[in-house]
């Protein structure tokens, strides 16, 4: 059997690191097999640990990676938005979509990912992603909603971050039902009352 080369090698972990971000948001941190996440970008589960040591090694690359993807997106919409725009509300509503709600493979990665890394144990090392992640999403929020960095604005930003991410989990978890759009609606008000978006 030929070698693969470093190119591919790299390539293949690229496309693992890749899928995995993706499918670890839809199903969860243990909703997914190696078997099933290696036959996702057309490899054999053999060939998984030439490339990462265990799959906790992989959930610790896949959640930086999500977090990193999304921050990336976010990013691109601010630009796209320009500093003249109400950059918080179209944050808060773009979050509190329906589209978003849908989009749990691409979605917001604390939505997706924090039941599963609240039982992982301590010491784990994708704990320490989450919260690295999570520390982008409240910087983020701050700089959308013009904050500085003093402890009541970062408060705020806490508090925001928080109706947010319970708004959008509420909402997946009764996706179907009238509650759902409910709650994304009566989270909206809350965040940014009647604007215009």
């Amino acid at each position: 059997m030929a070698r693969v080369s470093r190119e591919q090698a790299a390539a293949h972990r690229e496309a693992i690191a890749d899928a995995s971000a993706r499918l670890f948001r839809e199903h969860g941190l243990n909703g997914i097999s190696v078997s099933n996440l290696m036959a996702e970008v057309g490899l054999t589960h053999g060939g998984f640990y030439g490339h990462f040591a265990s799959k906790d090694d992989l959930a610790t690359i896949a959640c930086q990676r999500a977090f990193e993807d999304s921050a990336l997106k976010w990013q691109a919409r601010f630009q796209d938005w320009g500093p003249e725009a109400d950059q918080f509300a179209r944050y808060v509503a773009a979050y509190l979509s329906p589209g978003h709600r849908e989009r749990a493979g691409t979605g917001c990665t604390a939505v997706a990912l924090a039941a599963d890394v609240a039982r992982e144990p301590d010491g784990k090392p994708v704990r320490d992603a989450f919260l690295k992640g999570l520390e982008g999403m409240i910087e983020r929020l701050m700089a959308a909603s013009g904050e500085r960095s003093a402890q009541g604005d970062r408060d705020v930003a806490l508090a925001q971050l928080a109706t947010l991410v319970g708004a959008l989990t509420l909402a997946r978890a009764t996706r179907g039902s009238p509650l759902s759009d409910d709650i994304l609606r009566a989270s909206l008000r809350s965040l940014i009352g009647d604007s215009d978006v």
